[in-house]
């Protein structure tokens, strides 16, 4: 008796310690980068009906996993069930994904917390006041800069009522609201067309109706149909839009294409049949472009075009300063010798070309070999850096006088040219081709971008085009006889003149210094200050050698001793090394404007969340950069700006190389830095600025971006 009477004191405690559907069955799993945990709409279940469960996964700061469809990569989110007899789990009901480029590749999944709803089917067998375990296995891929398979066990325990059961407080409101956030099929009619170009979906309905949508992208369900990292090109029409998609490589065109259609926010089902395109869904064109006035055409002569205006243009950027005090010395040297002036130009066009073009092959050499490298690319090497910085000092020295090569104003490679030769203006324009790389003129980005998606012949006409307009002002200044009798005839002053241009050299010299401590930290900026300092003995001893050889006495040992101490010098800058700046991984502030550094998972989380985003694709060596960072962004009106309406601002750096950075180029048909995205507020595409700011643009954009 008194057996019978402690079991049954121990069976109504274990029936009033059983509870709700949540119990400590339920508790969350950690793994070693999520959180996870089945939670239940309800507090129990009646027979015959369905329990709601959600799958509730919280990834970690900058970790994802995966939608249904994981894109190029990657692999969804997998559920095995064990659940008691005559208990059955539906499909997964999918929160819409995420769009998350990695590389060359694009991705679709989640970034945070997700809820993913599962309706369980309970019996009709089942009596009340039975409790039922719940149990699923859960396979995750979790992805950052590399992905980590892991698995959770989890549990839950619903128990069997005769009524309706009390919602959970907690959960049943937040898992109705994963469901209504769910595609939902029927608000959108869309039919599948083959074009030549590849394929469209044409989508209409009321929903769709009024010709005002601003951003479409398609997520298809199955993989291998599309290829997902290809932009989706949007056509607008009165009652729908029109996505053009790129099929994947070997794709067969599928009997029907289903998946999310994604527009201005907002997620339709969609299960596109083949047919013929509604006229509602096109004629409007495309959306107002994210791209600024000026871009390239697509054309080859457009692109040409484009490029030689930004040749142009680039003789007036920042970093062809000191370069064009060089031109300008050797202009008004030979300014009333036309024949050495004809020449001067000619070679100086030569040496332009065949540096553009080299780059250029050099260029397209190194992406075909799988590198992600664009315009500018050689600077992001710092040996590179530190050989210019010594150029540009020895160009210096000899422009001061310390040393002469060939006594001519030209400062390298000018002893040729003075003897009726050309070879020093034709290094002149090779050098200005290379301390021009730091800068990006307007119109020359969209060209270079366009041009880097074309086979090499294209893509080296485009260079060409780019090289002749660099060319063209003074090429054309050395032929034009009006030009050349204006300018003073040679005299002292030109003595003077040499040497104050030797000032803009000691400032390029400058600048490189401190791109390569931004670059690779303050030890290879000692070794290449020490190199400096050699560099400079080295100038002095053959500017020694020099007077004596002029005054008929010995001077062959000081010049052999001139030459190994420069070499000494250069072979201490440029020798390899493994040392590296120390990237701030967690961003910082300038100027009172705080900013985060950027990674595509932060972004992607920062647009989950529905929060506008200004991304500043910047580099140390980029003087174009630089100067917007100093005139634009470390203002005033753009901090209070950025205050004011919450923008987050994300840096993303590619003064070292970073194949991730170099894809974003690429895919907004940009060839180098700078490059401004703004994302506005609900999420949609980025809005490109302008390559050359100003406060009020940045405030405005920022503004825009704030209100959606």
């Amino acid at each position: 008796m008194l057996k019978r009477l402690l079991a049954g004191l121990v069976a109504l405690v274990a029936l009033g310690t059983l509870g709700p559907a949540r119990s400590a069955l339920a508790e969350p799993v950690r793994t070693r980068h999520l959180t996870a945990e089945l939670v239940a709409a309800a507090d129990g279940a009646a027979p015959g009906s369905e329990v709601q469960l959600a799958l509730r996964q919280v990834t970690d700061k900058g970790w994802h996993t995966y939608w249904r469809n994981s894109g190029d990569s990657g692999a969804p989110t997998e559920l095995t069930w064990t659940l008691p007899a005559g208990w059955s789990a539906g499909e997964i009901v999918w929160a819409p994904p995420s769009r998350k480029p990695i590389g060359p590749l694009m991705n679709y999944g989640y970034a945070g917390e997700v809820l993913l709803p599962v309706k369980v089917k309970v019996p009709a067998s089942a009596r009340p006041g039975q409790t039922a375990d719940l149990r699923v296995q859960v396979a995750f891929l979790v992805c950052s800069d590399v992905c980590v398979p892991e698995d959770a066990d989890l549990s839950i325990r619903v128990k069997v009522v005769s009524g309706d059961p009390a919602p959970d407080p907690t959960w049943g409101p937040r898992i109705q609201a994963a469901l209504d956030a769910a595609p939902q099929p029927g608000q959108v009619q869309a039919v599948l067309v083959s074009a030549p170009s590849g394929l469209k979906v044409a989508a209409t309905g009321p929903v769709l109706a009024g010709g005002s949508v601003k951003q479409a992208y398609f997520f298809p369900y199955e993989t291998g149909i599309l290829d997902h990292a290809a932009p989706q090109a949007l056509e607008r029409g009165p009652e729908g839009l029109t996505l053009s998609l790129k099929p994947a490589p070997g794709a067969v065109a599928p009997a029907a294409l289903g998946g999310v259609l994604e527009v201005d926010g907002k997620v339709y089902e969609i299960q596109a049949a083949p047919g013929v395109a509604p006229a509602g869904a096109s004629g409007l064109g495309p959306p107002p472009s994210a791209r600024p006035a000026g871009s390239a055409s697509g054309s080859l002569a457009g692109a040409i075009l484009f490029a030689f205006i930004g040749g142009l243009i680039l003789n007036l950027m920042p970093c062809v300063f000191p370069v064009l005090a060089m031109k300008a010395a050797s202009l008004a040297g030979h300014g009333h010798d036309r024949r050495a002036a004809r020449l001067q130009g000619l070679a100086f066009l030569a040496g332009v070309m065949a540096t553009f073009l080299g780059l250029a092959v050099l260029l397209l050499v190194v992406r075909a070999g799988g590198a992600a490298v664009g315009w500018g690319f050689q600077l992001q090497s710092p040996p590179v850096v530190s050989a210019l910085a010594l150029l540009m000092l020895a160009v210096g020295l000899n422009m001061s006088g310390l040393f002469e090569i060939g006594g001519s104003l030209q400062g390298i490679g000018s002893g040729a040219a003075s003897r009726g030769g050309g070879l020093g203006a034709f290094l002149t324009g090779a050098l200005a081709v290379v301390v021009a790389a730091p800068c990006t003129a307007p119109f020359m980005a969209p060209a270079l971008g366009w041009a880097m998606t074309q086979p090499a012949a294209v893509s080296l006409a485009v260079f060409a085009g780019l090289g002749l307009g660099f060319a063209a002002p003074f090429t054309l200044a050395a032929l034009a006889p009006g030009l050349l009798a204006r300018l003073p005839r040679p005299g002292p002053w030109m003595d003077i003149f040499r040497k104050i241009l030797a000032f803009p050299m000691y400032g390029a010299a400058a600048w490189l210094a401190w791109v390569l401590a931004v670059q690779a930290g303050p030890d290879l900026l000692a070794r290449l200050l020490a190199a400096g300092v050699l560099l400079a003995f080295a100038c002095w001893l053959a500017g020694l050698a020099q007077k004596r050889a002029i005054l008929g006495q010995p001077a062959r040992i000081l010049g052999i001793a001139a030459f190994a101490v420069a070499a000494l010098s250069v072979a201490g800058a440029v020798w390899p090394s493994s040392a590296a700046a120390d990237a701030s991984a967690s961003g910082g502030e300038t100027s009172g404007l705080a900013y985060e550094a950027y990674t595509p998972e932060r972004l992607a989380a920062l647009q989950a969340e529905g929060r506008p985003v200004f991304v500043n694709y910047t580099a140390a060596w980029c003087v174009t950069c630089q100067v917007n960072e100093r005139v634009a962004f470390s203002t005033r009106t753009a901090a209070e700006a950025f205050k004011a309406s919450g923008v987050v601002y994300l840096k993303a750096d590619w003064t070292r190389r970073d194949a991730v950075i170099a894809k974003d180029l690429e895919r907004f048909g940009r060839a180098g830095v700078p490059l401004y995205l703004v994302y506005p507020a609900g999420g949609g595409e980025p809005r490109i600025l302008p390559q050359l700011l100003t406060p009020d643009i940045v405030a405005r954009a920022v503004r825009d971006a704030a209100r959606g």
